[in-house]
């Protein structure tokens, strides 16, 4: 029963029913790969596992951080804002909490070197030390300068998809910035919407977030206003990518392989039968009407 209890516990600060979101995010990076060329399980399966264990680290992080500031301890928790609860319950320590991010953050780097090795350092690294910064400063540096959000919509939006699509065969196709670019602001708009909750205790817990910034007014506007020209941003970008690759072909308007067609012969001077361009002599004489 304490096994089970501590597993729960451990669930609570990575913020368990979250995780669903690195799973859509890498399932449109496979999905964007495979449209612009392919994509492999092993890379898809490894690029999962690590960017859930990403996630999991920043949540942890995030709860350790928020219950260190009290803001835990001031919020009306809701099913998407206001923490787990696990930390100002006692279910786990300040400690354990940050022990679950370290955790997390090993497995993810881990991945990143092994992809790394498979597909070559550039630009994977920029990738990888992007989201490295998002991961371990967001809680403590990034949300308290007013860039959560931006930071927030590259680290779980834009860049799992196109690294996703980039440790397939090492390169990023249009397909995953068609992709990626809607899953940055969709993030974006969904860590924004949750901070309208939270507002008196992030103020208090020394956050600077875009709704204290801005306002609940301006905050809200600029959500409202962004949200639906994610689908239409996604289209327009999906017009643009190339159609996808048949299957033995190395890319759009590629010939499929084997020796090219033979060019077309033109008949022989002065043959009987045809005329000019091969149509077919009429002797001289008008035909009958």
């Amino acid at each position: 029963m304490a096994a089970m209890s501590k597993i729960a516990a451990w669930a609570g600060v990575a913020r368990a029913p979250f995780l669903l979101l690195p799973v859509t995010l890498v399932a449109a990076g496979v999905a964007a790969a495979a449209y612009d060329d392919r994509a492999y399980i092993l890379p898809s399966v490894l690029a999962l596992i690590g960017l859930v264990a990403l996630h999991a680290a920043v949540n942890a992080f995030n709860e350790a951080s928020d219950m260190q500031t009290g803001i835990d301890l001031h919020t009306a928790r809701t099913p998407f804002s206001g923490g787990s609860g696990t930390l100002p319950s006692g279910a786990l320590s300040v400690g354990g909490a940050r022990g679950v991010g370290t955790a997390g953050s090993i497995i993810g780097l881990a991945m990143g070197l092994y992809f790394l090795v498979r597909v070559g350092w550039w630009p994977l690294s920029l990738v990888m030390a992007i989201g490295a910064v998002s991961v371990l400063t967001y809680t403590n540096v990034f949300a308290r300068v007013g860039l959560g959000e931006i930071f927030a919509g590259l680290g779980l939006g834009l860049l799992p998809v196109i690294g996703t699509a980039l440790v397939q065969r090492g390169v990023v196709g249009p397909a995953a910035w068609a992709a990626g670019i809607p899953a940055c602001l969709m993030t974006f708009n969904l860590l924004l919407l949750n901070e309208f909750p939270d507002e008196l205790a992030d103020r208090a817990g020394g956050r600077r977030n875009l709704v204290l910034l801005l306002g609940r007014r301006s905050g809200g506007t600029g959500r409202s206003g962004g949200a639906p020209r994610v689908p239409g941003g996604a289209l327009s970008l999906a017009r643009r990518a190339p159609p996808p690759a048949a299957p033995g072909r190395g890319g759009p308007g590629s010939r499929p392989p084997g020796p090219p067609p033979a060019p077309a012969r033109a008949p022989p001077r002065g043959a009987r039968g045809a005329g000019p361009r091969g149509a077919p002599r009429t002797g001289g004489r008008r035909p009958a009407a």
